[in-house]
C-alpha cells in the first residue's frame, strides 16, 4: 500500500471485480411476473366460476380478494424459490428475464381489469 504524505493514511488497494451469475436476479424478476400473472388469472377465474369464488373467500368482509391475493403471493414465493434453485449459479440473461416478466405483468394487469374479467362472468 502506498502511504499518503499529508495524512499518513494508506491508499486503497484495487481489487479486480469478478462477475457473479445473474441467475438469482433473473429468478426474482421472473417470479414477480409469475405472481402478477397469478393474480390476473385468479381474478378472472373467480368471476367465471362461483365455486372458485367461494373457495377464494377467506374472510367475508373482504370477499374473494383475500384468497386471490393470498394465493398470488404464495405462487410468487414458490416461483421465486424454485427459480432461484434452478438459476442460482447459472449465467442467465437478465434482460430476457425482464422482458418476459414485463409481458407476464402486463397479462396479469389485463386480468384484473373489470372489462376483461367480467367478460367471463356467467350470464344471468
Amino acid at each position: 500500500m502506498a502511504a499518503n504524505m499529508d495524512t499518513g493514511a494508506t491508499a486503497p488497494e484495487y481489487v479486480e471485480a469478478t462477475d457473479k451469475p445473474e441467475g438469482p436476479v433473473a429468478a426474482a424478476i421472473l417470479a414477480a411476473g409469475i405472481g402478477a400473472l397469478a393474480l390476473g388469472v385468479l381474478t378472472t377465474l373467480a368471476e367465471a366460476s362461483q365455486p372458485i369464488k367461494d373457495f377464494l373467500n377467506f374472510y367475508d368482509p373482504v370477499g374473494p380478494l383475500s384468497g386471490k391475493t393470498t394465493w398470488a403471493v404464495a405462487v410468487w414465493l414458490v416461483a421465486w424459490v424454485v427459480l432461484h434453485l434452478i438459476y442460482r449459479s447459472k449465467p442467465v440473461e437478465s434482460r430476457l428475464a425482464l422482458a418476459v416478466s414485463l409481458v407476464l405483468i402486463g397479462l396479469g394487469v389485463v386480468g384484473t381489469f373489470p372489462v376483461f374479467f367480467q367478460a367471463f362472468a356467467p350470464a344471468e
